[in-house]
């Protein structure tokens, strides 16, 4: 397995923000939607970004796998004897995409038995880019600054900023919400509901609805770099690839360990 994980890092985001610049060509003109299997609108742009992302990881790392929401149909029985892959989401967000409010990211994150060590977030419409490996860090860049380091907010603010999400929400996050008591939402699209935790900009994300591992493993890394935790409701840390499922188990992300987040509502 590869150790040198910082040296990965410039050149996967150098890719991230290729496969963002093919996006960013197709978002302002018409869309081609066609509907996925599980129903989720499938684009043009995330064609265009898996084929961009694909080709770079190959040239960089030949030796390493890559699974991505568009190759989802890898056997787990191939799978399941990999202990390091890349973990690609080409457009996470796609109905942030089509809604046109530039809450949509490009996802790339290498796992190593079972773990996500090194994270990119690439947010093609502000140019931004959130990135961490363990023993580096997590840092965020934004178009024409140097990029800095960011950590998540050890001691959650009152009330409580809790990030959700703009497409999604449902009854175990509103009785999650009654029970946390006084909190204040800050709603936001795809990944970057994990990575405003992991720049201290909110206090917790409790998922309590579907995600899939691609959704979550690039994000995941740059939280856990950045001081935080994603953990499933029973505390324990989100791992990938350890069964045929591509489905995660309900989690939550957050950066105050002085309280236990998976108390509330239908997460206790």
């Amino acid at each position: 397995m590869h150790d040198d994980l910082a040296s990965l890092l410039e050149p996967v985001v150098k890719i991230a923000r290729q496969a963002g610049q093919k996006i960013l060509e197709i978002y302002e003109s018409d869309l081609d939607i066609e509907i996925k299997a599980d129903n989720s609108p499938l684009t043009a742009a995330d064609r265009a970004a898996h084929l961009c992302i694909c080709e770079g990881l190959a040239q960089l790392t030949p030796d390493i796998p890559v699974w991505s929401e568009e190759s989802a149909t890898i056997p787990y029985e191939e799978r399941a004897g990999w202990d390091e892959f890349w973990l690609v989401d080409p457009l996470d967000g796609t109905r942030e995409f089509i809604k046109r409010n530039g809450e949509f990211t490009v996802n790339i994150a290498l796992i190593q038995e079972h773990e996500p060590v090194l994270g990119v977030v690439h947010v093609p419409v502000l140019d931004q880019d959130y990135f961490a490996c363990r023993g580096k860090g997590a840092f965020l860049q934004s178009a024409g600054a140097r990029a800095h380091r960011i950590s998540v907010a050890e001691q959650a603010e009152t009330p409580v900023r809790v990030v959700g999400s703009r497409s999604h929400r449902g009854q175990s996050l509103e009785a999650y919400l009654e029970e946390l008591g006084e909190h204040r939402m800050v709603p936001m699209g795809s990944s970057l509901k994990l990575c405003l935790v992991a720049e201290g900009k909110a206090d917790v994300y409790p998922r309590l609805g579907p995600t899939s591992e691609w959704d979550t493993a690039a994000a995941q890394a740059v939280v856990e770099c950045a001081g935080g935790k994603v953990v499933n409701l029973s505390g324990q840390p989100i791992r990938y690839n350890t069964r045929a499922e591509v489905l995660n188990p309900y989690f939550i992300v957050f950066g105050d360990f002085s309280r236990d987040w998976t108390q509330y509502g239908q997460a206790g």
